[in-house]
């Protein structure tokens, strides 16, 4: 089983971080998403296992020490099923032993804990590179380019620079055509597992991104009434 989401990208990466400190798991899960990932979050090795069998995972992150299962017996199982996905380890173990144990059990790179969340990210971009995965910080839809490091969607000479929220809302939506999310799959996206958001705030960022793009016809956010939101593009 192999890794699959970059200068030019038609997918971000899905990054799994099995942390078992909750805050943490957070800090983590939110940096990569804002640089562009999709971060689903685990936290003991067991339910990072699971994970597998509910996500396509690029890369994952894993802490060494967790309950039920550690990282270590973790990157051992998924070696042992064949997942070729690479691998950063996290530990706040800093001698040398215990990094040349974690990279026996098959782990890419180490990082030792508290990480530098700068340093993490570039980890994780060299990583994805090395496997070949790509890292998005632009997607095209016909002729509109979003442009993640700008927050920019651009259309010939027009460029329209939108709020992180805004930005990371319309992106997502795009990625996935024609796919219909509810409010509380987006929020879990967009804003956070454990934010305090009401679903309302989904239906403003959605009513702000439709009058900022009224008129345009390489995409549209279709309301589906019960559901949620989707977005359409022609011909995909």
């Amino acid at each position: 089983m192999g890794a699959r989401d970059g200068d030019e990208g038609d997918a971000m990466a899905n990054i799994l971080v099995a942390e078992d400190n909750k805050n943490a798991n957070k800090l983590i899960c939110t940096v990569l998403r804002r640089q562009g990932h999709e971060a689903i979050s685990a936290y003991d090795g067991r339910e990072a296992l699971d994970a597998f069998d509910e996500h396509h995972v690029d890369l994952l992150i894993a802490d060494v020490m967790m309950p039920r299962m550690d990282g270590m017996e973790l990157v051992l199982r998924l070696r042992d099923a064949d997942y070729d996905l690479p691998i950063l380890m996290l530990t706040a173990k800093g001698a040398q032993e215990d990094k040349n144990a974690g990279l026996m059990a098959g782990a890419d790179d180490y990082l030792t804990k508290p990480a530098n969340m700068q340093e993490l990210v570039l980890r994780v971009r060299s990583l994805l590179r090395r496997a070949g995965v790509r890292d998005e910080r632009r997607l095209e839809v016909g002729r509109v380019v979003l442009d993640a490091d700008a927050l920019a969607v651009v259309r010939g000479t027009e460029e329209v620079r939108l709020p992180p929220k805004e930005f990371r809302l319309l992106q997502f939506l795009l990625q996935n055509p024609g796919r219909t999310y509810t409010r509380m799959q987006l929020l879990d996206e967009i804003w956070g597992w454990d934010t305090e958001s009401a679903e309302r705030t989904v239906d403003v960022h959605v009513n702000r991104l439709r009058t900022r793009f009224a008129g345009w016809e390489e995409f549209s956010i279709e309301t589906i009434r019960g559901l949620g939101y989707r977005a359409m593009v022609p011909g995909a």
